[in-house]
């Protein structure tokens, strides 16, 4: 048998045929017609009118501060229950962090605390909303408190492409808003990630930032700092082809959400995360919590000796050391989540005897 990875890249024969097409039209450099074509799909299916492909999330959340003018002195919010990367592009822009707890029913920014933090600190630039686990936040008190503060939402839907809240796409709510492409993601470029926005000076001003601030000119002229930021035509190629097979992946993953579900429902000491009513997941990851750390630490021993790869929960950024001297909003709840909660695999090519054997591992721990 061989092993069982968490969230693997599901490459299918239109791949293939997708990325030698574009070899064989030799674009291959970093523009191309594939590439602002997937933009244009992209932008399409997350309800946006502009869309700039780039070489990662983490990129796109870097230039978005960029458009925002977040700098030093400024303090951007952010969730505490979240990968890093949702975080680092805070410090890349001198800027300070600001931490924020989820609440029960998303896993999401608890939009009590985000109040809070708002109403303390006078110098919030931005307030960043991840989509946890490819689960929408609640956003439509997220997006009236910070409207009401007079400060800009960045959405982090780099988890949730193809999710929706109250019958909007993810990545349609912020001011800009971000996916990732990145190789365990629920579609991939290998490495990527995409900037939306519905406006259209600040897509251009990333597209400009993300070419090395390049001036219209036949000579190289710069008047200002950029990045080499951008995606290349063939990766795109590879995008728009995983793009078109997007529903079938959402519903493989809902489908092993949903048994993992109905076949632990019998141990009262695991609880899998809840699924909000006001949206739609793209159920990216099957999360569950058990009753205790060293619960979850058998559970994981248990897989990982059975050759299956599964994942605590992302530990808090407040209490990672990196970020130990941030100010943080609560932080008890998704601290807990950690101690006691993994990830199970949820790739979109996992088979049904795969499933089982997952299930029966865990099983056996309880």
């Amino acid at each position: 048998m061989g092993r069982i990875y968490l969230s693997p890249p599901d490459i299918r024969q239109q791949d293939h045929a997708a990325l030698d097409s574009v070899l064989t039209s030799n674009w291959v450099a970093p523009v191309g017609p594939d590439l602002i074509e997937f933009e244009d799909a992209v932008a399409k299916v997350c309800g946006r009118s502009h869309a700039v492909a780039l070489n990662s999330g983490t990129a796109a959340l870097h230039l978005a501060l960029q458009i925002l003018g977040v700098g030093s002195g400024d303090a951007v919010i952010c969730p505490s229950f979240t990968f890093a990367a949702s975080a680092n592009p805070i410090c890349y822009c001198r800027a300070d962090p600001i931490f924020v707890d989820s609440e029960q029913r998303t896993w999401n920014m608890d939009p009590a605390l985000l109040e809070r933090a708002l109403c303390e600190n006078p110098n919030i630039k931005a307030v960043i909303v991840v989509h946890l686990y490819g689960q929408c936040a609640e956003m439509d008190a997220i997006i009236r408190l910070c409207r009401k503060h007079g400060v800009a939402v960045i959405e982090d839907a780099a988890e949730a492409l193809g999710a929706s809240y109250k019958g909007k796409p993810a990545g349609s709510f912020g001011d800009l808003s971000f996916v990732s492409f990145n190789g365990n993601k629920i579609i991939t470029t290998s490495g990527g990630g995409m900037l939306l926005t519905d406006k259209k000076s600040w897509s251009e001003e990333a597209l400009y930032l993300a070419t090395q601030a390049r001036e219209p000119f036949s000579h190289y002229e710069h008047k200002a700092v950029g990045f080499n930021y951008r995606m290349s035509n063939v990766l795109a190629g590879l995008g728009k082809s995983q793009l078109q097979d997007l529903p079938r992946r959402i519903v493989a993953k809902r489908a092993h959400f949903e048994t993992y579900r109905g076949a632990l429902a019998s141990f009262n000491q695991i609880e899998m995360m809840p699924i909000f009513e006001n949206g739609e997941s793209n159920y990216w990851l099957s999360c569950m919590l058990t009753d205790s750390a060293a619960k979850r630490d058998q559970v994981l021993e248990a897989l990982a000796a059975a050759d299956i790869e599964a994942r605590p929960l992302w530990k808090p950024l407040h209490l990672q050391p990196v970020f130990a001297d941030c100010k943080v909003y609560g932080g008890a709840l998704c601290a807990d989540w950690f101690d006691r909660g993994l990830c199970l695999p949820s790739g979109s090519s996992l088979c049904d005897d795969e499933r089982a054997r997952v299930i029966d591992i865990v099983g056996s721990c309880f």
